[in-house]
């Protein structure tokens, strides 16, 4: 059915998919422009590409410094290149963050913590309710990353059904608020471990030692949920539905498959998710024990009053890991899928297999980003690119609302968080701190961006399913169908978006603990 419809379809949507479907798998897409990057190198050096560094003063001249642009077909950049590999892949931050993180969430996913939790979330809400409470369990169930797509939103198909409402409303709402509202949370989680390694590397390869907070969007997705979450219930009830219609039995295609979804909870799933929040108590209070209790490890008594917390900060990655790991092995004993050690040992296995493509993707984007910095194109880049930036007299609010919309655009095109970031932190990260952005606002203008389309593009990898999804209930539901379906979420949740970015701006506000809009323009290594 969606290869018919896909032949159908016509206009923008079908350029966009035409498009996209050219480009290759992101990991030779970073092959690519490697491959590009070192003839740019070698153009670029032949050429004399330089620029005046901001900051740094030659001390055998006592005059500014010139970054001059390095080919990376030098004999020293080669022998960096084969000599270096396997540091240039094993120090690629987010590596260990993502990887420790799923250690724990594996456990979670595999042991059905996950799904459960989402079920007792969604389950038993007033037919009025159930638009805010889908959409506030999509957005806090990025935490259990895919579990979210495969478990909520079929699930919200059958509760709206059962409430008497359209069920393909349910799905687009669920759908908006996993996939629309990627970053927004309540808390941090494996994606800001994710972003945040990332970043770390890219404000590293310019300005040299930094150290990322994987806490420093918290308050920034905290607000992205509130606004974000009126957005998806005034589209699903006032446009979406009435649009929609009744539901017509008629029309259904294999409804009836996913309605064991929606049965009660037993009481073994009751008996574990009490057991995983005592488990989570546990570890939010061993966090409070090491952060006020006897010597304090978690806070730095030496350090400045704004770096005292930077430990508590850093252990977060190990936090998340541990509450996962611990409130999935409390649920999984408790219900019968974790038997033993060895199950458990085999869960936490089995996520690493799961982690076997992001494992590819991240040794040539880790190469990519790497090189980038060696070839010196990367500070040049941000300092021509600060320099025209200040030129513009455009307002920081006004720049950062501008990466939202770009960010948006190629989202289109390029579907994976990570893959898009490792693109555009090299140079957006050093480019904004020399006009005294924070890396931390940054990141938090990238995530609105590359939320708000996901939901319109059919190169989103979990676009198909989701079309399966509606066809259960409408055998005629089409790609353009979903398409147009989604669109008002997406202009939605862009333009709120948006607004939120620029009144953050504007006010000035901290965007997580520590974690502040503007700093001072930094000095590059």
């Amino acid at each position: 059915m969606a290869t018919t419809a896909n032949a159908q379809q016509k206009g923008f949507l079908a350029w966009v998919e035409r498009t996209g479907n050219r480009l290759p798998d992101p990991v030779f897409l970073f092959l690519w422009l490697i491959a590009g990057l070192i003839v740019l190198s070698m153009i670029a050096a032949a050429a004399g590409w330089s620029a005046i560094h901001p900051t740094e003063i030659d001390k055998a001249t006592g005059e500014a410094k010139v970054i001059a642009a390095a080919s990376l077909l030098s004999a020293d950049n080669i022998r960096t290149l084969w000599v270096d590999m396997p540091k240039t892949f094993t120090h690629f931050h987010p590596l260990g963050y993502v990887l420790v993180v799923m250690l724990g969430a594996g456990v979670a996913e595999r042991a059905g913590l996950f799904g459960t939790a989402m079920r007792a979330g969604v389950s038993g809400a007033p037919a009025w309710l159930l638009t805010p409470i889908v959409a506030f369990v999509g957005m806090m169930g990025n935490l259990a990353a895919d579990a979210a797509y495969v478990v909520l939103i079929p699930l919200a198909g059958i509760i709206f059904h059962a409430a008497g409402r359209h069920p393909i409303a349910g799905i687009a709402a669920a759908f908006a608020g996993v996939s629309g509202g990627f970053s927004a949370n309540l808390l941090p989680g494996q994606l800001d471990a994710l972003l945040f390694g990332i970043t770390e590397a890219s404000v590293e390869t310019v300005f040299g030692d930094f150290t990322a907070n994987i806490a420093g969007n918290w308050f920034f997705i905290s607000a992205m949920l509130v606004i974000f979450l009126p957005v998806i219930w005034y589209v699903t009830d006032r446009i979406i539905e009435p649009r929609l219609g009744k539901w017509d039995p008629a029309r259904a295609g294999s409804a009836a498959s996913g309605e064991d979804q929606d049965r009660p909870l037993s009481d073994a799933e009751r008996k574990g998710l009490r057991h995983a929040g005592l488990a989570t108590l546990l570890v939010v209070g061993l966090w409070l024990l090491f952060t006020f209790g006897p010597g304090t490890p978690l806070i730095n008594e030496d350090a400045t009053p704004e770096a005292r917390l930077t430990p508590l900060y850093q252990s977060l990655v190990a936090g998340f890991f541990l509450l996962f790991l611990l409130a999935g092995w409390a649920y999984g004993k408790a219900v019968g899928t974790v038997t033993d050690h060895r199950s458990l040992v085999k869960m936490m296995a089995d996520s690493m297999g799961d982690m076997a493509y992001y494992l590819v993707l991240a040794f040539v984007a880790a190469h990519f980003v790497a090189m980038f910095a060696w070839s010196n194109l990367g500070l040049i880049l941000a300092v021509e690119g600060a320099d025209a930036l200040k030129a513009s007299g455009l307002p920081a609010w006004a720049l950062l609302i501008l990466i939202v919309g770009f960010t948006a655009l190629l989202n289109l095109f390029v579907g994976s968080a990570s893959a898009k970031w490792a693109l555009l932190a090299p140079v957006l990260v050093p480019m904004l701190m020399l006009l005294g952005i924070s890396p931390e606002m940054t990141t938090a203008a990238y995530r609105v961006g590359d939320g708000a389309t996901n939901i319109i593009t059919p190169l989103m990898v979990y676009f198909p399913l989701i079309l399966v999804f509606c066809q259960r209930w409408q055998a005629d539901f089409g790609l353009g169908s979903l398409a147009a379906t989604m669109l008002p979420f997406a202009i939605g949740l862009l333009l709120s978006g948006m607004v939120l970015v620029g009144g953050w701006v504007m006010l000035d506000l901290p965007l997580g603990p520590g974690a502040s809009v503007f700093i001072e323009a930094p000095a590059a290594k």
